[in-house]
């Protein structure tokens, strides 16, 4: 079935605080918000399997910074386009980054491909960057059928499947609003993943692991900002676990999140 296009303006959004990363980074530190905090937790944290002793990192596309809450790594550092004061290393561009070839082990990329214009030239920039076997670790929005409803609803953001992504010639969103955001990329990329390798050559990937839905609607959301119920932290744990069968057993229904690997080879 043909998902009709739904690409939401700026003036229409619902959630407060839209682009307001500063506002966001001071609420979370200062209020200590216990539901985004627990969020953020299981988005970063699982990357710490694939960071070794002695490993040298970088994450594109920062934003607020949260990650180094939770990245174990002596050598890692924050990128992003922007030129916020907590970012290590400012105005960097995802996808013509000024680094050096095989530089890092590991690149960490949270909910930021579903930005991109050009998808196919982050991912060839990455490989780039990275050492052999060096990987890429992505947490991305999926855009279910929840998802997509939510979207309409709070008018954050928006989606179009009609988008060409390994396509250099066409632009997959926005290339002129950092803060634009076409969240059917990530599954145009990695629905069909014998599509994805034929497309994105010079990485092992490994299946995506499909996660959150209630825990990610009661977040309060991560910059732009919402109603949400503090719940505890047992509260939130026994949510996850049922969100991650429903998300596991009905992907394209219920996960509003997914992660994967990609590794150099």
């Amino acid at each position: 079935m043909k998902i009709k296009p739904f690409m939401a303006q700026h003036d229409q959004n619902r959630m407060k605080h839209e682009g307001d990363v500063s506002l966001a980074r001071e609420k979370f530190f200062e209020m200590k918000p216990g539901n985004l905090r627990f969020l953020l937790e299981k988005r970063y944290r699982w990357m710490n399997r694939y960071i070794q002793p002695g490993d040298r990192g970088i994450e594109v596309g920062a934003g607020a910074g949260f990650s180094k809450e939770f990245i174990e790594c002596e050598a890692y550092q924050t990128t992003d386009f922007a030129d916020y004061p907590w970012i290590d290393i400012i105005n960097v561009d995802a996808m013509h980054t000024p680094f050096d070839d095989s530089q890092f082990d590991f690149v960490v990329s949270s909910n930021m491909i579903h930005h991109l214009a050009y998808p196919v030239q982050f991912f060839r920039e990455m490989r780039r960057i990275l050492k052999p076997g060096g990987r890429l670790l992505i947490q991305e929005v999926y855009t279910s059928f929840f998802m997509r409803f939510f979207l309409r609803l709070m008018r954050h953001e928006g989606y179009d499947f009609d988008a060409d992504v390994f396509d250099e010639s066409t632009v997959a969103n926005d290339a002129d609003d950092l803060w634009s955001a076409n969240c059917a990329i990530p599954n145009l990329l990695f629905d069909d993943m014998d599509t994805f390798r034929r497309n994105i050559a010079g990485f092992e990937v490994t299946p995506p692991k499909y996660r959150e839905f209630t825990v990610f609607l009661n977040s309060g959301g991560v910059v732009a900002k919402t109603f949400f119920v503090p719940l505890p932290r047992f509260l939130l744990y026994l949510q996850y676990g049922v969100d991650t069968v429903l998300a596991s057993l009905f992907p394209k229904v219920f996960a509003l999140q997914f992660r994967t690997v990609m590794t150099k080879v």
